[in-house]
Parts: structure tokens; C-alpha cells; sequence
């Protein structure tokens, strides 16, 4: 797996857990809904460690707890 669609599909799995939507996200995180969208829809695969820290600091969480998750230890190589 890619470190974009690990980030999906973490986003994807708080948001569940916290009975959010993405749009309320956007809100709480300050980060706009259509770019919550691109991360979770794989049209941007490389969203910003920025982006991250601002959905963090909506979900009260630091961006340690975000990547300390099963998901994130097997990535693949990303080579370009």
C-alpha cells in the first residue's frame, strides 16, 4: 500500500469512530471540504504533512497519534 491511500483510509476510519462527516471535518479542522474530498476520493495522493497537522488539530489528536496505526507499518517504497 501507498502512503496516500494509507492516509484515506485513516481519515476514512476516524471519521467513522467519530461519527463524522467529511464535511464536518472541513469545519472543525479548518481544512475545505473539497480537499478532504480529494484525499478520500485518491485524487490527491500526496496531501501536505500541513494538511494532516490541521486535520489532527480538529480531531484533538497530535500527528504522532495519527500515524501510529497499523496501517501506516508495511507501506511500500515510493520511488520517483
Amino acid at each position: 500500500m501507498r502512503i496516500g491511500e494509507a492516509v484515506k483510509i485513516r481519515i476514512l476510519n476516524i471519521c467513522e469512530v467519530r461519527n463524522l462527516t467529511i464535511n464536518r471535518l472541513g469545519t472543525i479542522s479548518g481544512v475545505t471540504q473539497s480537499t478532504i474530498n480529494n484525499i478520500v476520493n485518491g485524487r490527491n495522493n500526496s496531501a501536505t504533512v500541513s494538511t494532516i497537522k490541521k486535520l489532527c488539530d480538529g480531531l484533538d489528536m497530535t500527528i504522532i497519534e495519527f500515524f501510529d496505526n497499523e496501517i501506516f507499518k508495511s507501506l511500500e517504497q515510493e520511488i520517483r
